[in-house]
């Protein structure tokens, strides 16, 4: 490993500087990019778009960021299309190499992590400092195209489709959508050399059957239905594999592979068939990362030492064999994993596990969320693992109580003394009169008039229960998150109505 001092060092910045400018020139390896990685994890706070803050930003946020870059010269923003409600489609250029490369992000509306990489990305292709040399050696080597938010009306929404409810990446044979033709537009007119094809995934997605997130994943795209090897998807694989070595100096063991089942609707593996190499890049999830800013930093982080891979040409010596290395994304995580609590049903006790996962609903126009959860198994779950869980051995799960009066309306829980109820194994209340909110900014479990609490814990539920030993109560659960009453810990959030 080569040693840089801290960059804050006025000592060190001359000697990075000047270590920089010799050495770009001479071919990448393994543990200096590494190094690289390591400084621009380490700076990423300096460059990081401030106003990009959490991940239910619309388009109308990040277009006066597009504008200001019109006033550096060395980019080129041009309007390629609009979206089905006439929103504007930006493709931003910068460099002039010859290895083209096109990165576009939010195909999906609601899959902004790698959106707020690119303008962090952005801001340091803009800036002077001991990156100096690394910036000039990718922009005289690649000529890099961003379409920093393909789906503009999805991303309005916070929802995966565009306002004709069409999956963008599922549109890449019939090009219904306006959005899609721009992109295949761009692939044909531009020829690319590489493509970033960036992502979302869920959250509770395992690297290989363990208990680790996967918090980036990588697809090498097939082309066909045999899934064979050309060049270029060869490429792909040895981009990735230097991309993964990257990753695993801040995640260990926290990458994951897709599967490669050949798809083909699918913009991935259709621009693959059409030439360009192709990386396919999903955000998952990290723990207590909800709003992704650590994951953004990694995006940050890959795709520069990327391009700079592609600049140097340093993905050749890498061995493709080493792409299968990769574990492939599975489906081994719940958001909550409750172990070995006991049931009684018709005065029989049995043992479960209790699986429950947090499902994000858009409020205040999808500018933020609320959480509606779920118990989604129930039984033996010995072969899963939590995001978080609580060994219940020797724990009764029952059903949580139910306040004695019905609430005028949601603001009547204003007048109570939510903490000791909670603390009593009060969960839930009725209301009154109907409502039509479907969550509340409280840690209760509200019923409509005409709505009844559940007899026994049963999938589909979300969530709502007490785990006692004995008569002891020592977890109250609302809406799928919990009270530990004798610790103290509240992982309690906002309630639910039903």
């Amino acid at each position: 490993m080569i040693f840089l001092p801290p960059l804050r060092r006025q000592s060190g910045f001359v000697f990075i500087f000047a270590f920089f400018a010799v050495n770009f020139t001479l071919p990448m390896t393994p543990a200096f990019a590494q190094t690289i990685a390591q400084q621009l994890f380490a700076t990423h706070e300096t460059y990081r778009e401030d106003s990009l803050h959490h991940r239910r930003f619309k388009q109308k946020d990040i277009l006066p960021l597009i504008e200001n870059l019109k006033t550096d010269s060395r980019f080129e923003v041009t309007q390629v299309g609009e979206s089905v409600e006439k929103r504007p489609i930006q493709l931003i250029k910068v460099g002039n190499g010859p290895r083209k490369v096109l990165l576009w992000s939010q195909m999906h509306g609601d899959e902004p992590t790698a959106t707020m990489a690119l303008f962090d990305l952005f801001n340091w292709l803009r800036k002077s400092d001991e990156f100096d040399s690394l910036r000039q050696q990718i922009l005289a080597e690649t000529t890099l195209y961003f379409v920093p938010m393909l789906n503009p009306d999805g991303t309005e929404r916070y929802k995966r489709r565009n306002a004709l409810d069409i999956d963008l990446n599922r549109d890449a044979l019939r090009l219904q959508s306006p959005e899609s033709r721009i992109l295949k537009n761009l692939q044909q007119t531009l020829k690319p050399y590489f493509g970033f094809n960036l992502h979302d995934q869920n959250t509770r997605y395992s690297a290989g059957p363990t208990s680790k997130q996967a918090t980036i994943s990588f697809l090498a795209t097939a082309y066909d239905e045999a899934r064979n090897i050309n060049p270029v998807r060869e490429r792909s694989m040895q981009l990735i594999v230097s991309m993964n070595r990257v990753l695993q100096e801040f995640i260990p063991g926290g990458v994951g592979r897709f599967s490669d089942e050949f798809e083909p609707r699918a913009f991935g593996d259709n621009i693959q068939k059409w030439g360009t190499t192709l990386v396919l890049i999903e955000s998952g999830g990290y723990p207590n990362d909800p709003e992704k800013q650590f994951i953004r930093k990694l995006n940050y982080v890959s795709i520069i030492t990327a391009l700079q891979t592609i600049a140097t040409d340093a993905y050749q010596t890498e061995s493709r064999l080493d792409y299968n290395t990769i574990p492939e994304n599975e489906r081994y995580l719940f958001d909550v994993l409750i172990r070995n609590a006991q049931i009684v049903r018709n005065g029989k006790t049995y043992k479960m596990d209790i699986g429950i996962n947090h499902n994000e609903i858009n409020t205040n126009g999808a500018r933020s969320f609320a959480y509606r959860s779920s118990i989604e198994d129930l039984g033996d779950l010995s072969t899963f693992f939590g995001i978080k869980e609580i060994d219940a051995e020797g724990l009764t799960l029952v059903p949580g109580h139910v306040y004695s009066d019905k609430l005028a309306s949601v603001s009547d829980l204003k007048k109570l003394n939510l903490d000791s109820l909670l603390q009593q194994g009060v969960t839930t209340f009725r209301l009154a009169k109907p409502t039509r909110v479907s969550s509340v900014q409280a840690p209760v479990h509200l019923l409509q008039p005409n709505s009844s609490p559940a007899k026994w814990i049963q999938t589909g539920q979300t969530g709502s229960f007490l785990l006692r030993r004995g008569n002891k109560l020592l977890y109250t659960f609302v809406n799928g998150f919990w009270y530990d009453v004798e610790k103290g810990d509240n992982q309690l959030t906002n309630g639910v109505i039903e």
